[in-house]
């Protein structure tokens, strides 16, 4: 039998664990998907029902409305009597006294649980990879090599910089300099870090780590599969099946076959982390100057509005029913809805009143005025925790004077300056894509060119860096920019 306390600390987890999931799923979602849940949820739980569309605010003025952090749009919970005889059993706050912060520590029993990290977050390629490679024994200086080949991978998963060229960023203390077998050993681990193709130098071996890591193959179909990959690559894309078949020497079901597998094989595995906007998305918020501040307003009208119908609520109170009813299992339900929405908008809108107040020299000059800013920096002023920020960044979108931008795309690391002072990266790209706006077609700026030019401004940069930006801004090097 175990202790007392413990088991009721096991029961008090179990009851708010569900309510902890729908509060934790409903943040991670988009708007988009946010809506479908709630509607589905208005026309499947009885005990919920379509709130009248609200009337929008008037414009807020001076200080206050800068600040302001409107109550939670869309949706509302009116006052049911008798509500506390058949509350949840962890009596969460009221809609009046919720402050709008999932919590980042309950300390009802003397110990720190961080109820936030329940769930995981969505986490970026290279920040899986770091994971990944944090549950390998390894010495420091083969960690940092693997770390510097992770950062140094592109949007596609691909290592584009040869292992020699990566030499540039390490710092000059780091002796003696690694040997080539180093920087392949490193390479080697971490291509088996997550999906098989991540760390490729080009489409060849993306293919060929695919087609050796695949599982359950005959061996005669892998073998003429990379034989195809390693030798025959240029007829495949040109689908000149008999002149494969020529070359290989093999039947035509057999080919046909092994260019399926090659064809069903993914030559960008690190799309499956991509952070690109959908085609079509609903922001979040609207962000504008108004009295010569900005101020964040939530988008009310694309949202569902719902609440609790309070005449099915008082009529279930006063049946009476069990408990353990179907019924009351819904009730309970559409509370916890109820105030995990709530909970989500109020987030979601001081997350991004945070990410407007630091970064309004973005709002006033554009890209090459983003500051560097971390999750940890807004964690700490909205006193939450780091993976409750993630969650209300992912996918989140607002509309801005200049643009509709993914919460996330204000999240940039640190670089320094010779001044001492620092500069984003994204603001470093867009000074890269500034310069190569300006400059003569007819003499392009090589990397080191642009890497000088940084420097005038301040900004020191290897030139593999400056390389590893430019191709983030999909721009050629000069040789192909040059006007002929």
């Amino acid at each position: 039998m175990g202790h007392p306390m413990q088991e009721l600390r096991l029961r008090q987890q179990m009851t708010l664990a569900p309510r902890l999931q729908q509060s934790v799923k409903l943040l991670q979602m988009s708007a988009l998907e946010f809506t479908t849940a709630v509607e589905l949820a208005l026309a499947t739980n009885p005990f919920l029902e379509e709130a009248e569309e609200q009337a929008p605010d008037p414009a807020p003025a001076g200080r206050d409305a800068a600040q302001a952090s409107p109550s939670a749009p869309g949706v509302t919970e009116e006052p049911v009597p008798g509500q506390g005889e058949d509350a949840p059993p962890e009596s969460p706050a009221t809609a009046s006294e919720y402050s709008g912060d999932y919590p980042a520590s309950h300390r009802g029993d003397g110990e720190d649980h961080d109820l936030s990290q329940w769930a995981s977050a969505p986490v970026s390629m290279r920040e899986k990879l770091s994971r990944d490679l944090g549950n390998y024994r390894l010495g420091p200086r083969d960690r940092l090599l693997a770390e510097f080949i992770i950062d140094a991978l592109d949007e596609d998963g691909y290592l584009r910089t040869p292992l020699a060229g990566l030499c540039g960023a390490l710092s000059p203390d780091f002796t003696p300099p690694p040997e080539e077998s180093e920087w392949l050993a490193a390479l080697r681990l971490v291509q088996q870090l997550d999906a098989p193709g991540l760390g490729a130098r080009d489409l060849q071996e993306c293919l060929t780590l695919q087609l050796e890591a695949a599982p359950g193959l005959e061996a005669s179909l892998r073998a003429l599969a990379l034989r195809i990959v390693r030798e025959q690559i240029d007829r495949l894309a040109k689908n000149d099946a008999a002149g494969l078949r020529r070359a290989l020497n093999c039947s035509e079901d057999a080919l046909r076959d092994a260019c399926a597998l090659i064809r069903a094989l993914d030559p960008k595995p690190g799309r499956r982390y991509d952070d690109q906007a959908p085609a079509y998305v609903v922001p979040d918020v609207f962000v504008d100057k108004w009295r010569s501040r900005w101020r964040v307003l939530p988008n009310r009208g694309a949202m569902p509005q719902a609440r609790l119908h309070h005449v099915y609520a008082e009529l279930f109170r006063r049946a009476r029913l069990d408990d353990r009813s179907p019924m009351a299992q819904e009730l309970q339900e559409a509370r916890w809805l109820v105030r995990n929405v709530e909970q989500r908008y109020t987030t979601i809108q001081r997350v991004a009143e945070a990410i407007v107040k630091r970064q309004q020299t973005f709002f006033e000059y554009g890209e090459v005025a983003l500051r560097p800013l971390m999750l940890k920096e807004v964690a700490d002023d909205l006193d939450m925790h780091e993976s409750t920020v993630s969650r209300a960044t992912v996918g989140k979108y607002m509309v801005t004077p200049r643009g509709v931008f993914e919460f996330r795309h204000f999240f940039s690391r640190e670089l320094p300056t010779d001044s001492g002072g620092t500069c984003s990266a994204a603001a470093v790209r867009a000074l890269i894509k500034e310069l190569i706006e300006a400059e003569d077609p007819a003499m392009p700026l090589s990397d080191v060119a642009l890497a000088q030019q940084l420097a005038t401004n301040g900004i020191v940069l290897a030139r593999r860096t400056v390389s590893k930006y430019r191709g983030q801004l999909r721009l050629p090097p000069a040789e192909l920019r040059r006007a002929h």
